[in-house]
């Protein structure tokens, strides 16, 4: 019997107990009611007890089931059933990830000889992606191009679009209907009317407000359309958690797109209410699209059951060969590690001379938060960029709660004013970077399906430094003793919701 029904067996007894203590008790139904409160808290508390979670989200859970018992039973319900069993199924996809990886097993082996080239922190952190991640680094035969906002992004993904002559594999937590989404939706109508073969990947959350019409008219086309862990009633709270963050284009298997942009207008900065969005996405050519592609396929046929690994979708045309390492890294529930967590870390422990990070969302865990303070207070230049206005206000107050520790500890942390930022970096002394979808937050930490580059002594890493250092030039210094004088009721605000950083 799984949990989400003896919780509904629970509460039944509950009710019961609600009508059978107004008769034989005298309870007024007020009292009645409050007791059977009480006791489905208890019993929801003592299975997140018995749980094992980490400490602070047990309390977290705890206390919002003390203060909100109904919101906190619903919440519960929709989204505390993510441990243990729950997980156990999404290792099933893990399993399939690392049986495609075997393909390339002897290239993963010739990478523990090239790896001996680079610096003894850098030859620390490739051993360990490579364990993490199961996917190989591409020393030669890849170029990458950093693409600093929404118009160069979506300017060079239609052009490439329109050259597809094989295949076109599409993969979007946020898929909108609007200008620029029918924009591209039309082209791979128009590819698949060729003969060009288009599967199109959504998430069943973030891209809930396509329409069926929409999506019907890709199908008529020949286009296999298919969404990411559809949530329905009663079985919804087992994976509404458990989101396909990713954005993934390849193209004749030649040419990848990733990085931190949607497909929506809102990205190409015609919203009214975030005006300029300033994000970063990137091109990949070469051998290192193989990874971005069995990524893909492995969604793919976790959702759909179908498998393709044949060769003409492995073969990309050869490109020429530029200096440094390119590694595609995912990460998710399926992962046996928290990798994306661990290769932060890793990358933050390894600094010897600056840290510089851009994120929309800052809700660290106690690692991250330590490593961070410690590099401070060890001499090491540690910036954070992060946007002045929210476009979630939870997680923006929550952050606000991490700043106070990290600028005592010496941590400069900066707000970017000229519109949203929603760039998700990592450079490390200006020679190693992380680029990708996910944020420095628990839910790409443990929850969402997300994919990033590390990118080592590449040109792509001397771009992302110079478009941090502009970035820097929108921004403004968040001055210790002011943000230490802040009115009370933003404090308890920031206080209050840093209470569920656990949860978000």
């Amino acid at each position: 019997m799984n949990r989400i029904l003896k919780l509904l067996i629970f509460i039944l007894v509950c009710v019961m107990f609600v009508y059978s203590s107004i008769g034989l008790f005298g309870y007024t139904v007020p009292a009645a009611v409050s007791i059977s409160t009480s006791l489905t808290v208890i019993f929801i508390g003592l299975i997140i007890f018995m749980e094992n979670r980490h400490p602070s989200s047990t309390m977290a859970w705890i206390l919002l089931l003390a203060l909100l018992p109904v919101v906190g039973f619903v919440f519960y319900l929709i989204f505390g059933q993510t441990y243990r069993s729950k997980r156990r199924k999404y290792v099933e996809k893990g399993m399939q990830n690392q049986e495609a990886y075997q393909h390339y097993k002897q290239q993963i082996l010739r990478n523990e000889e090239e790896i001996k080239d680079y610096c003894e922190n850098q030859q620390k952190m490739f051993r360990l992606s490579l364990k993490l991640a199961k996917s190989t680094i591409s020393f030669s035969g890849s170029s990458t191009e950093v693409l600093t906002n929404g118009k160069k992004t979506f300017d060079a993904l239609i052009r490439e679009l329109e050259l597809a002559q094989h295949h076109i594999h599409m993969e979007y937590y946020i898929f909108r209907n609007d200008h620029i989404g029918t924009q591209i939706k039309d082209i791979l109508v128009q590819k698949a009317r060729a003969g060009v073969e288009v599967r199109f990947l959504y998430d069943a959350v973030g891209s809930y407000q396509l329409p069926s019409s929409f999506l019907q008219e890709m199908r008529n086309a020949g286009i296999e359309v298919m969404s990411f862990m559809p949530v329905k009633f009663p079985t919804f709270s087992n994976k509404l958690n458990y989101r396909n963050h990713r954005k993934i284009v390849v193209i004749d298997g030649n040419v990848g797109f990733m990085g931190g942009l949607n497909v929506g207008d809102e990205y190409l900065s015609r919203s009214k209410t975030y005006g300029f969005w300033r994000d970063t996405h990137m091109i990949i050519k070469g051998q290192a699209v193989r990874s971005l592609q069995i990524i893909f396929m492995q969604d793919w046929q976790y959702m759909t059951g179908k498998s393709f690994m044949l060769p003409e979708y492995f073969s990309p045309a050869e490109v020429e060969s530029t200096p440094g390492a390119v590694q595609i890294i995912p990460s998710g529930p399926d992962s046996e590690w928290t990798t994306m967590k661990s290769l932060f870390f890793s990358m933050i422990t390894s600094a010897k001379e600056s840290i510089w990070i851009a994120t929309p969302y800052f809700i660290p865990d106690e690692d991250i938060l330590s490593a961070l303070r410690i590099a401070a207070l060890s001499g090491v230049e540690v910036r954070i960029l992060f946007p002045a206005k929210p476009d979630k206000w939870l997680p923006f107050l929550a952050s606000h709660s991490y700043f106070s520790g990290l600028i005592d500890a010496g941590v400069e942390i900066y707000e970017y004013e000229r519109g949203f930022l929603h760039s998700k970096l990592m450079i490390i002394d200006g020679e190693t970077a992380s680029i990708g979808t996910a944020n420095m937050d628990m839910r790409s930490f443990h929850l969402n399906y997300e994919v990033n580059a590390l990118l080592v002594r590449t040109a792509s890493v001397q771009r992302m430094v110079q478009d941090f250092e502009r970035d820097m030039t929108f921004a403004s210094r968040i001055d210790s003793e002011k943000f230490a004088n802040k009115k009370v009721v933003v404090r308890f605000l920031e206080s209050a919701a840093r209470l569920f950083s656990p949860l978000l």
